[in-house]
């Protein structure tokens, strides 16, 4: 027997156990690459969830300060209105029924 024919043989007689490394090999590359693609995702959604959360933030903040009194009193001052110096009135109407 020939050394070179031996190996051929044994080449061939583990030639789907050589196919099914190929694949599991091609079949971890494409998970490595996968699940990095995953984590640049994951950041991307995490720093934009971050800034819209600052947005938040701010514009609630700009609608504290302009729902105040003094703020409010100002935007309407154009429009001839003024606030109430004294307690407000209170009108009462009567039950009194006509018969």
């Amino acid at each position: 027997m020939a050394v070179g024919n031996i190996s051929a043989e044994l080449v061939l007689k583990n030639f789907p156990f050589v196919l099914f490394i190929g694949f599991l090999l091609i079949a971890y590359i494409a998970n490595a690459h996968y699940s990095e693609k995953k984590v640049r995702q994951i950041q991307k959604m995490q720093s934009e969830v971050k800034e819209l959360r600052w947005e938040y933030m701010s514009i609630k903040a700009n609608l504290m300060f302009s729902t105040m009194q003094t703020e409010v009193v100002k935007a309407v001052e154009p429009l001839g209105l003024k606030p109430i110096n004294g307690k407000p009135k209170k009108i009462m109407v009567s039950k009194n029924k006509i018969q």
